[in-house]
């Protein structure tokens, strides 16, 4: 972490809280806040931010910036479901909205959001500074995270590009009628053709 921060590099930082892998819970809190101030971009979902603040309400700005904010933080962003996502940055703080979908499995989706976030700030590493990019940039990671919880599977159920893409532009036609997307297989591109047990119509939610 060190040599990439003095190299110039952002640093994100997921915790990916897994209690069974700890010795205990306040061991789980002081390891996980041990580097958290080297951290430039810090994701955590709202149960995270419970944990960590020992049961304060993740809904309350004044406890984010209180027990989560450190004076290097570019950008703090909490995840929220199918609820969408929070963000938090110097000058500006928001919601941005997630995408209704018929959820199988729930694994991989903090990891698709973060990929999907961190997809886009690699084209745009100051896209943190912006609220109209920044928000166009979660609503993009919001649409990964949510096709990931249409299939089984961290690894299988990541969606590509065009995947998400194509999420994005039905509900934009569609509003404020949003599809309910039953499984992302149905929508990848063709060339990854879907199992035919997989393959079921939308309807609007």
């Amino acid at each position: 972490m060190k040599i990439a921060k003095n190299s110039g590099a952002l640093l994100s930082y997921d915790p990916n809280l897994r209690l069974p892998l700890w010795p205990s819970a306040e061991e789980a809190r002081k390891g996980i806040l041990s580097i958290w101030n080297e951290a430039d971009i810090i994701k955590v979902s709202d149960d995270e931010v419970q944990f960590l603040t020992s049961g304060e309400d993740p809904d309350n700005e004044d406890v984010v910036r209180q027990y989560l904010w450190h004076p290097g933080l570019k950008l703090l962003l909490i995840t929220m479901g199918q609820a969408g996502c929070k963000y938090y940055t110097k000058t500006f703080h928001g919601q941005v909205p997630g995408f209704k979908v018929s959820a199988i499995d729930a694994t991989g989706a903090g990891d698709a959001f973060v990929g999907g976030m961190l997809s886009q700030l690699v084209g745009d590493t100051t896209l943190y500074q912006d609220e109209e990019r920044l928000r166009e940039a979660l609503r993009f990671a919001n649409a990964c995270g949510a096709l990931t919880t249409t299939e089984r599977g961290a690894i299988p159920a990541l969606p590509d590009k065009d995947t998400v893409l194509r999420l994005i532009n039905v509900c934009e036609k569609q509003m404020p009628k949003v599809p309910s997307w039953q499984n992302i297989s149905q929508w990848r591109v063709p060339s990854r053709q879907p199992s035919r047990e997989l393959l079921t119509d939308y309807d609007d939610a």
